[in-house]
């Protein structure tokens, strides 16, 4: 299950995807922070799986044409930092991660720094899919997030489990 939250989780590092092609002069930078706006599943996700708070994501591009995220995953009360990697494939827009295990893709929006990513696996002998919103600043696009319900319906994912989680800057630790 920690695979599959830090998969859900890692929907934020996508962003960076195209960043691993020979960057030309006119090519936007991906690496930098991104923040995850909404999130979609196929249904297969447990509710204790599923994010009540998001955190901005940070993504460094490597020598390699690799990159590495930097995310934050809630838990229990309490902050996780981790660092992925993404590894770059010969199909544009298309990454693998987890050991070639999970495969991530990129959809650029008509909303100016606006993607989709969306992520594909199997945990536990099920397959499952997830869709995040992401953006390269805070506040919320509804035209971004009308652009999102058409990816949600095109995917065949039920609007109803669209998630917009509450964005925060930084994680602080409950108290008891």
């Amino acid at each position: 299950m920690k695979s599959l939250l830090l998969t859900f989780m890692l929907l934020g590092l996508v962003a960076i995807l195209k960043a691993q092609e020979v960057p030309s002069d006119d090519q936007e930078d991906y690496s930098g922070t991104w923040y995850p706006k909404a999130l979609i599943h196929n249904g297969s996700l447990p509710c204790n799986k599923i994010p009540s708070k998001v955190f901005p994501v940070k993504v460094t591009a490597l020598e390699t044409g690799d990159m590495e995220a930097e995310i934050i995953i809630w838990k229990n009360g309490q902050c996780h930092d981790i660092k992925v990697l993404m590894k770059k494939t010969d199909e544009p827009g298309k990454f693998t991660t987890f050991h070639g295990k999970k495969f991530l893709y990129i959809t650029e929006l008509p909303v100016k720094d606006h993607y989709i990513f969306y992520c594909e696996g199997h945990h536990h002998g099920k397959s499952y899919s997830m869709g995040k919103l992401m953006g390269r600043n805070p506040e919320e696009n509804p035209e971004a997030m009308e652009e999102f319900k058409k990816f949600v319906q095109h995917m065949g994912f039920r609007e109803e489990n669209i998630l917009v989680p509450e964005l925060k800057e930084h994680c602080v630790p409950e108290s008891d």
